[in-house]
Protein backbone atom coordinates (compact mmCIF):
# COMPACT_ATOMS: atom_id res chain seq x y z
CA UNK A 1 0.00 0.00 0.00
CA UNK A 2 1.63 3.36 -0.87
CA UNK A 3 1.99 6.30 0.76
CA UNK A 4 2.59 9.93 -0.26
CA UNK A 5 6.41 9.67 0.71
CA UNK A 6 6.11 7.30 -1.93
CA UNK A 7 6.01 9.95 -4.81
CA UNK A 8 8.27 13.32 -5.17
CA UNK A 9 7.25 16.58 -7.04
CA UNK A 10 9.89 17.35 -9.27
CA UNK A 11 10.93 20.53 -10.84
CA UNK A 12 13.40 19.91 -12.64
CA UNK A 13 16.30 18.33 -11.00
CA UNK A 14 14.51 19.21 -7.57
CA UNK A 15 12.58 16.69 -5.92
CA UNK A 16 10.20 17.85 -3.33
CA UNK A 17 7.67 16.00 -0.80
CA UNK A 18 4.19 16.16 -2.59
CA UNK A 19 2.90 18.32 0.16
CA UNK A 20 2.12 22.15 -0.59
CA UNK A 21 0.42 24.01 2.67
CA UNK A 22 -1.99 26.23 1.16
CA UNK A 23 -1.46 29.97 1.77
CA UNK A 24 -4.56 31.18 3.96
CA UNK A 25 -4.86 34.68 4.51
CA UNK A 26 -4.61 37.39 6.50
CA UNK A 27 -1.81 35.78 8.07
CA UNK A 28 -3.30 32.08 8.98
CA UNK A 29 -0.55 30.47 6.87
CA UNK A 30 1.74 32.12 8.86
CA UNK A 31 5.76 32.22 8.26
CA UNK A 32 6.17 29.76 10.98
CA UNK A 33 3.97 27.70 9.36
CA UNK A 34 5.47 28.10 5.67
CA UNK A 35 9.01 27.41 7.67
CA UNK A 36 7.88 24.31 8.91
CA UNK A 37 6.46 22.82 5.82
CA UNK A 38 9.91 23.70 3.75
CA UNK A 39 12.00 22.33 6.79
CA UNK A 40 10.08 18.75 6.04
CA UNK A 41 10.79 18.92 2.28
CA UNK A 42 7.59 20.17 0.98
CA UNK A 43 5.77 23.67 -0.25
CA UNK A 44 4.78 26.10 2.61
CA UNK A 45 2.56 29.16 1.60
CA UNK A 46 2.40 33.03 3.17
CA UNK A 47 0.29 35.10 2.18
CA UNK A 48 0.37 38.83 0.91
CA UNK A 49 -3.46 39.36 1.72
CA UNK A 50 -3.31 42.69 3.48
CA UNK A 51 0.70 42.46 4.11
CA UNK A 52 0.93 46.40 5.15
CA UNK A 53 -0.82 44.87 8.34
CA UNK A 54 0.72 42.20 8.45
CA UNK A 55 3.83 44.29 8.91
CA UNK A 56 2.81 46.16 11.25
CA UNK A 57 1.94 43.33 13.71
CA UNK A 58 5.56 41.37 12.72
CA UNK A 59 7.86 44.44 12.36
CA UNK A 60 6.31 47.20 14.34
CA UNK A 61 5.95 48.98 11.31
CA UNK A 62 2.84 51.97 11.01
CA UNK A 63 1.74 51.28 7.77
CA UNK A 64 -2.09 51.25 8.71
CA UNK A 65 -2.25 53.62 11.76
CA UNK A 66 -0.35 56.20 9.25
CA UNK A 67 -2.60 55.39 5.94
CA UNK A 68 -5.98 55.80 8.39
CA UNK A 69 -4.33 59.55 9.78
CA UNK A 70 -4.18 60.35 5.94
CA UNK A 71 -7.49 59.41 4.98
CA UNK A 72 -9.20 60.72 8.40
CA UNK A 73 -11.10 63.21 7.00
CA UNK A 74 -13.03 60.99 4.47
CA UNK A 75 -14.47 58.17 7.54
CA UNK A 76 -17.80 59.51 7.11
CA UNK A 77 -18.05 60.19 3.30
CA UNK A 78 -19.64 57.17 1.19
CA UNK A 79 -17.33 58.42 -1.59
CA UNK A 80 -14.27 55.88 -0.77
CA UNK A 81 -12.86 56.75 -4.88
CA UNK A 82 -10.30 59.14 -3.27
CA UNK A 83 -8.43 56.39 -0.75
CA UNK A 84 -5.45 54.84 -2.78
CA UNK A 85 -2.42 52.73 -1.55
CA UNK A 86 0.97 54.09 -1.58
CA UNK A 87 2.80 51.45 -3.96
CA UNK A 88 6.12 52.73 -1.51
CA UNK A 89 4.50 51.05 1.56
CA UNK A 90 2.82 48.15 -0.51
CA UNK A 91 6.43 47.44 -1.81
CA UNK A 92 8.05 48.07 1.87
CA UNK A 93 5.36 45.59 3.46
CA UNK A 94 5.55 42.35 1.27
CA UNK A 95 9.90 43.13 0.93
CA UNK A 96 10.02 42.57 4.72
CA UNK A 97 7.54 39.89 5.19
CA UNK A 98 8.89 38.02 2.16
CA UNK A 99 12.66 38.74 3.24
CA UNK A 100 12.25 38.25 6.94
CA UNK A 101 10.56 34.87 6.08
CA UNK A 102 13.09 33.81 3.11
CA UNK A 103 15.98 34.70 5.57
CA UNK A 104 14.50 32.00 7.77
CA UNK A 105 14.40 29.13 5.76
CA UNK A 106 15.88 25.85 6.43
CA UNK A 107 15.81 22.39 5.15
CA UNK A 108 15.24 21.43 1.01
CA UNK A 109 11.49 22.43 1.15
CA UNK A 110 10.11 25.61 -0.74
CA UNK A 111 8.32 29.05 0.25
CA UNK A 112 5.66 30.50 -1.98
CA UNK A 113 2.87 33.36 -1.96
CA UNK A 114 -0.51 33.00 -2.61
CA UNK A 115 -1.25 36.63 -4.72
CA UNK A 116 -5.22 36.66 -4.83
CA UNK A 117 -6.15 38.92 -8.02
CA UNK A 118 -9.64 39.49 -5.96
CA UNK A 119 -7.61 41.92 -3.77
CA UNK A 120 -8.26 45.24 -6.23
CA UNK A 121 -6.98 47.62 -3.59
CA UNK A 122 -8.55 50.65 -6.12
CA UNK A 123 -5.86 50.19 -8.63
CA UNK A 124 -6.26 46.18 -9.32
CA UNK A 125 -3.50 46.48 -12.00
CA UNK A 126 -0.55 48.86 -10.21
CA UNK A 127 -1.62 46.78 -6.64
CA UNK A 128 -1.09 43.25 -8.13
CA UNK A 129 2.30 44.13 -9.77
CA UNK A 130 3.97 45.61 -7.11
CA UNK A 131 3.11 42.92 -4.57
CA UNK A 132 4.30 40.52 -7.35
CA UNK A 133 7.24 42.03 -8.00
CA UNK A 134 8.35 42.77 -4.55
CA UNK A 135 7.92 39.44 -3.51
CA UNK A 136 10.58 38.25 -6.09
CA UNK A 137 12.71 41.16 -4.85
CA UNK A 138 12.77 40.00 -1.48
CA UNK A 139 14.03 36.17 -3.04
CA UNK A 140 10.41 34.46 -2.62
CA UNK A 141 10.74 30.68 -4.42
CA UNK A 142 7.63 30.98 -6.14
CA UNK A 143 4.41 32.87 -6.79
CA UNK A 144 1.21 31.03 -7.02
CA UNK A 145 -1.85 33.41 -8.62
CA UNK A 146 -5.16 33.03 -7.14
CA UNK A 147 -8.54 34.56 -6.68
CA UNK A 148 -9.09 35.30 -10.29
CA UNK A 149 -8.40 34.57 -14.08
CA UNK A 150 -4.98 36.34 -14.16
CA UNK A 151 -5.65 36.71 -17.62
CA UNK A 152 -2.64 39.58 -17.41
CA UNK A 153 -0.74 38.74 -14.63
CA UNK A 154 2.33 37.11 -15.82
CA UNK A 155 2.29 40.13 -18.35
CA UNK A 156 3.12 42.43 -15.41
CA UNK A 157 6.13 40.76 -14.76
CA UNK A 158 7.17 40.11 -17.82
CA UNK A 159 10.67 42.56 -17.39
CA UNK A 160 11.30 41.03 -13.91
CA UNK A 161 15.11 40.04 -14.27
CA UNK A 162 13.17 36.65 -11.93
CA UNK A 163 10.51 35.93 -14.52
CA UNK A 164 11.55 32.79 -15.89
CA UNK A 165 13.36 31.25 -12.42
CA UNK A 166 10.99 31.78 -10.10
CA UNK A 167 8.48 29.15 -10.02
CA UNK A 168 4.88 31.09 -11.24
CA UNK A 169 1.64 29.41 -10.98
CA UNK A 170 -2.13 29.68 -11.18
CA UNK A 171 -5.10 28.16 -8.82
CA UNK A 172 -7.85 27.04 -11.34
CA UNK A 173 -11.25 25.27 -11.01
CA UNK A 174 -12.18 24.26 -14.74
CA UNK A 175 -10.13 23.19 -18.02
CA UNK A 176 -11.67 26.34 -19.38
CA UNK A 177 -9.81 28.82 -17.03
CA UNK A 178 -6.81 27.21 -17.47
CA UNK A 179 -7.27 27.50 -21.36
CA UNK A 180 -7.58 30.91 -21.25
CA UNK A 181 -4.86 31.63 -19.11
CA UNK A 182 -2.49 29.57 -21.45
CA UNK A 183 -3.68 31.42 -24.65
CA UNK A 184 -3.60 34.88 -23.25
CA UNK A 185 0.04 34.10 -22.09
CA UNK A 186 1.15 32.35 -25.19
CA UNK A 187 3.08 35.29 -26.68
CA UNK A 188 4.94 35.48 -23.26
CA UNK A 189 6.32 32.12 -24.88
CA UNK A 190 6.32 31.22 -20.72
CA UNK A 191 4.46 28.59 -19.20
CA UNK A 192 3.18 27.96 -15.57
CA UNK A 193 5.97 25.41 -13.47
CA UNK A 194 2.78 24.20 -11.95
CA UNK A 195 -1.29 24.36 -11.93
CA UNK A 196 -3.54 24.30 -8.67
CA UNK A 197 -6.67 22.54 -9.26
CA UNK A 198 -8.81 23.18 -7.08
CA UNK A 199 -12.25 22.01 -5.95
CA UNK A 200 -15.75 22.89 -4.38
CA UNK A 201 -14.74 21.55 -1.01
CA UNK A 202 -12.12 23.86 -0.75
CA UNK A 203 -12.34 26.81 2.33
CA UNK A 204 -13.03 30.36 1.79
CA UNK A 205 -13.88 31.68 -2.14
CA UNK A 206 -14.58 29.48 -4.27
CA UNK A 207 -14.04 29.11 -8.20
CA UNK A 208 -17.64 28.40 -8.75
CA UNK A 209 -21.26 29.24 -8.18
CA UNK A 210 -23.83 28.08 -5.79
CA UNK A 211 -23.96 25.15 -8.06
CA UNK A 212 -20.58 24.01 -6.52
CA UNK A 213 -22.36 20.62 -5.25
CA UNK A 214 -22.41 19.41 -8.91
CA UNK A 215 -18.95 19.49 -9.45
CA UNK A 216 -15.87 16.86 -8.04
CA UNK A 217 -12.12 17.51 -7.53
CA UNK A 218 -11.32 13.98 -9.07
CA UNK A 219 -13.92 14.37 -12.37
CA UNK A 220 -11.79 18.21 -12.81
CA UNK A 221 -8.34 16.52 -12.26
CA UNK A 222 -9.17 14.19 -14.85
CA UNK A 223 -10.07 16.35 -17.69
CA UNK A 224 -7.28 18.93 -17.21
CA UNK A 225 -4.73 16.21 -17.12
CA UNK A 226 -6.07 14.63 -20.12
CA UNK A 227 -6.29 18.24 -21.62
CA UNK A 228 -2.33 18.87 -20.73
CA UNK A 229 -1.34 15.41 -21.92
CA UNK A 230 -3.49 16.20 -25.21
CA UNK A 231 -1.34 19.71 -26.06
CA UNK A 232 1.70 17.73 -24.77
CA UNK A 233 2.24 20.11 -21.88
CA UNK A 234 4.55 18.66 -19.45
CA UNK A 235 2.91 21.02 -16.54
CA UNK A 236 2.81 19.68 -12.95
CA UNK A 237 -0.96 19.75 -11.80
CA UNK A 238 -1.62 19.30 -8.09
CA UNK A 239 -4.86 18.56 -6.39
CA UNK A 240 -6.84 20.87 -3.74
CA UNK A 241 -9.47 20.70 -1.65
CA UNK A 242 -11.30 18.10 0.50
CA UNK A 243 -7.95 15.97 1.19
CA UNK A 244 -8.29 15.06 4.43
CA UNK A 245 -6.08 11.87 4.71
CA UNK A 246 -2.77 10.48 3.32
CA UNK A 247 -4.87 7.97 1.65
CA UNK A 248 -6.97 10.56 -0.14
CA UNK A 249 -4.12 12.01 -1.19
CA UNK A 250 -2.15 8.59 -2.73
CA UNK A 251 -5.38 8.40 -4.90
CA UNK A 252 -4.76 11.92 -6.54
CA UNK A 253 -0.98 11.07 -7.07
CA UNK A 254 -1.71 7.92 -8.40
CA UNK A 255 -3.90 9.39 -10.87
CA UNK A 256 -1.88 12.40 -12.39
CA UNK A 257 -1.56 14.79 -9.94
CA UNK A 258 1.94 15.28 -8.92
CA UNK A 259 1.25 17.01 -5.47
CA UNK A 260 -1.23 18.12 -3.04
CA UNK A 261 -2.07 21.19 -1.76
CA UNK A 262 -4.46 20.77 1.91
CA UNK A 263 -4.86 23.40 4.39
CA UNK A 264 -7.89 22.54 6.08
CA UNK A 265 -6.13 20.26 8.88
CA UNK A 266 -3.56 22.54 9.04
CA UNK A 267 -5.75 25.90 10.81
CA UNK A 268 -5.43 23.69 14.25
CA UNK A 269 -1.96 23.49 13.88
CA UNK A 270 0.30 25.51 16.83
CA UNK A 271 1.78 27.41 13.55
CA UNK A 272 -1.41 28.70 12.06
CA UNK A 273 -1.82 32.15 13.02
CA UNK A 274 -5.94 31.78 13.73
CA UNK A 275 -6.18 32.94 17.60
CA UNK A 276 -6.70 29.38 19.74
CA UNK A 277 -10.32 30.48 20.67
CA UNK A 278 -10.96 30.45 16.95
CA UNK A 279 -9.56 27.00 16.41
CA UNK A 280 -11.29 25.35 18.85
CA UNK A 281 -14.53 26.95 17.30
CA UNK A 282 -13.43 24.68 14.13
CA UNK A 283 -12.88 21.55 15.99
CA UNK A 284 -16.19 21.38 17.48
CA UNK A 285 -18.11 22.12 14.11
CA UNK A 286 -19.98 19.30 12.81
CA UNK A 287 -20.86 19.43 9.13
CA UNK A 288 -24.17 21.34 9.33
CA UNK A 289 -22.28 23.66 11.01
CA UNK A 290 -20.34 24.45 7.83
CA UNK A 291 -21.87 26.64 4.94
CA UNK A 292 -21.28 28.61 1.64
CA UNK A 293 -22.82 31.76 1.12
CA UNK A 294 -22.28 35.05 -0.94
CA UNK A 295 -21.24 37.01 1.82
CA UNK A 296 -18.12 38.03 0.31
CA UNK A 297 -17.97 41.61 -1.80
CA UNK A 298 -15.63 39.52 -4.22
CA UNK A 299 -18.65 37.57 -5.88
CA UNK A 300 -17.18 34.61 -5.25
CA UNK A 301 -19.19 32.14 -2.72
CA UNK A 302 -17.13 31.62 -0.10
CA UNK A 303 -17.84 28.80 2.76
CA UNK A 304 -16.81 29.29 6.41
CA UNK A 305 -18.64 28.28 9.89
CA UNK A 306 -22.49 29.74 9.90
CA UNK A 307 -21.74 31.21 13.57
CA UNK A 308 -18.75 33.19 11.74
CA UNK A 309 -19.18 36.82 13.54
CA UNK A 310 -18.67 38.61 9.98
CA UNK A 311 -22.41 37.22 8.85
CA UNK A 312 -25.11 39.75 9.27
CA UNK A 313 -22.42 42.54 10.90
CA UNK A 314 -23.29 46.29 10.05
CA UNK A 315 -20.08 47.36 11.10
CA UNK A 316 -18.80 50.84 9.10
CA UNK A 317 -16.30 49.90 5.82
CA UNK A 318 -13.33 50.60 7.34
CA UNK A 319 -11.34 51.72 3.90
CA UNK A 320 -9.26 54.74 5.12
CA UNK A 321 -7.41 51.68 7.18
CA UNK A 322 -8.11 49.05 4.89
CA UNK A 323 -10.08 49.06 1.21
CA UNK A 324 -8.55 46.23 -0.32
CA UNK A 325 -11.62 44.97 -1.67
CA UNK A 326 -12.01 48.67 -3.51
CA UNK A 327 -12.58 48.16 -7.21
CA UNK A 328 -10.77 50.71 -10.00
CA UNK A 329 -13.57 53.20 -9.51
CA UNK A 330 -13.39 53.41 -5.50
CA UNK A 331 -16.62 50.86 -5.12
CA UNK A 332 -17.47 47.67 -3.15
CA UNK A 333 -20.35 45.76 -2.40
CA UNK A 334 -20.20 45.88 1.22
CA UNK A 335 -20.28 49.71 1.00
CA UNK A 336 -22.91 49.45 -1.36
CA UNK A 337 -25.05 46.96 1.38
CA UNK A 338 -23.88 49.15 4.22
CA UNK A 339 -25.13 52.38 2.75
CA UNK A 340 -28.30 51.04 1.67
CA UNK A 341 -28.97 49.82 5.03
CA UNK A 342 -28.38 53.39 6.54
CA UNK A 343 -31.16 55.19 4.40
CA UNK A 344 -33.17 52.39 5.08
CA UNK A 345 -32.35 53.00 9.08
CA UNK A 346 -31.08 56.32 9.48
CA UNK A 347 -31.65 56.74 13.24
CA UNK A 348 -30.27 52.87 14.22
CA UNK A 349 -27.24 52.39 16.30
CA UNK A 350 -26.83 49.02 15.25
CA UNK A 351 -27.14 47.95 11.83
CA UNK A 352 -27.73 44.51 10.33
CA UNK A 353 -25.73 43.64 6.79
CA UNK A 354 -27.15 40.45 5.65
CA UNK A 355 -26.07 40.02 2.15
CA UNK A 356 -22.53 41.10 2.43
CA UNK A 357 -19.86 41.72 4.85
CA UNK A 358 -16.70 44.00 5.12
CA UNK A 359 -14.72 41.33 4.85
CA UNK A 360 -11.27 43.48 5.13
CA UNK A 361 -11.91 44.38 9.05
CA UNK A 362 -13.48 41.10 9.45
CA UNK A 363 -10.44 38.87 8.25
CA UNK A 364 -7.91 41.18 9.65
CA UNK A 365 -9.49 40.59 13.27
CA UNK A 366 -10.25 37.09 13.08
CA UNK A 367 -14.28 37.20 12.49
CA UNK A 368 -14.69 35.50 9.35
CA UNK A 369 -14.04 31.85 10.20
CA UNK A 370 -13.62 30.46 6.74
CA UNK A 371 -13.13 27.07 6.40
CA UNK A 372 -13.21 23.96 4.46
CA UNK A 373 -16.17 21.45 3.59
CA UNK A 374 -13.78 18.76 6.06
CA UNK A 375 -13.79 20.96 8.85
CA UNK A 376 -16.01 18.98 10.82
CA UNK A 377 -13.81 16.38 10.90
CA UNK A 378 -11.16 17.92 12.58
CA UNK A 379 -12.17 16.79 16.13
CA UNK A 380 -11.08 13.44 14.76
CA UNK A 381 -7.32 14.02 14.52
CA UNK A 382 -6.83 15.11 17.79
CA UNK A 383 -7.29 14.40 21.65
CA UNK A 384 -10.12 16.43 24.10
CA UNK A 385 -8.59 17.64 27.31
CA UNK A 386 -10.35 17.68 30.35
CA UNK A 387 -11.62 20.83 30.65
CA UNK A 388 -13.56 19.69 27.24
CA UNK A 389 -11.34 22.05 24.43
CA UNK A 390 -9.30 20.02 22.16
CA UNK A 391 -5.75 19.39 21.83
CA UNK A 392 -4.28 21.40 18.87
CA UNK A 393 -0.97 20.21 16.50
CA UNK A 394 2.51 20.87 15.36
CA UNK A 395 2.47 21.35 11.95
CA UNK A 396 5.02 18.63 11.75
CA UNK A 397 3.04 16.07 12.88
CA UNK A 398 -0.01 16.94 10.34
CA UNK A 399 2.99 16.96 7.65
CA UNK A 400 4.22 13.74 8.87
CA UNK A 401 0.66 12.20 8.71
CA UNK A 402 -0.26 13.25 5.53
CA UNK A 403 3.08 11.95 4.40
CA UNK A 404 3.35 8.66 6.05
CA UNK A 405 -0.25 6.99 6.80
CA UNK A 406 -1.90 4.32 5.17
CA UNK A 407 -5.36 3.17 4.96
CA UNK A 408 -7.34 6.24 5.58
CA UNK A 409 -5.55 6.50 9.57
CA UNK A 410 -4.83 9.50 10.88
CA UNK A 411 -2.48 9.99 13.44
CA UNK A 412 -3.41 10.81 16.94
CA UNK A 413 -0.69 13.21 18.93
CA UNK A 414 0.51 12.12 22.23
Amino acid sequence: MKRVDDFRLKFGKKELVPIIVGGMGVDISTAELALETARLGGIGHISDAMVPDVSDRRFDTSFVKDKTRFYKYNIDNADKSMIKFDLGVLADATRRHVDATMHAKRGEGMIFVNCMEKLTMNAPRETLQVRMASALDAGIDGITLSAGLHLGSFGLLADHPRFRDAKLGIIVSSVRALQLFLRKNARLNRLPDFVIVEGPLAGGHLGFGMDWAQYDLATIMAEIVLYLKTEQLDIPVIAAGGIFTGSDAVSFLEHGAAAIQVATRFTVANECGLPDKVKQEYFKASEDDIVVNTISPTGYPMRMLKNTPAIGSGIRPGCESYGYLLDGNGNCAYITAYNREVLLHPKAKTLSVMDKTCLCTHMRNYNCWTCGHTTYRLKDTTRRLADGSYQTLSAEHIFKDYQFSIDQRIALPL
